[in-house]
């Protein structure tokens, strides 16, 4: 099965940009291991799109390995899988629902 495009919504990527930020903060290496472990469920998602468990009947997830993070992905209809939200996962549950 060939790999996927997957592509950011434009607010998935201004949380992953804000969440390696406070990483950085915190530590560089530490923003480095979070951008290693997204890039990692990327390819995760790309490569076996279809074994990511449901969120609902449109949306699947995927954890960031070492962080409380998750993706959380669709298809679009031209059937690239967008990251809809970079979401912690203690907080505001469900918030990106609404993101098109």
């Amino acid at each position: 099965m060939p790999k996927s495009d997957v592509v950011y919504h434009r607010l998935a990527a201004r949380e992953y940009r804000s969440a390696r930020r406070w990483y950085a903060e915190q530590s560089p290496s530490a923003a480095d291991r979070f951008r290693n472990a997204v890039g990692a469920s990327v390819e995760r998602i790309a490569a076996d799109y279809e074994a990511l468990p449901h969120m609902g009947r449109a949306y699947r997830w995927a954890r960031v390995s070492g962080f409380i993070y998750i993706l959380i992905t669709r298809i679009q209809s031209d059937g690239t899988i967008m990251v809809v939200a970079v979401a912690h996962t203690s907080r505001r549950p469900g918030y990106w629902r609404r993101r098109k």
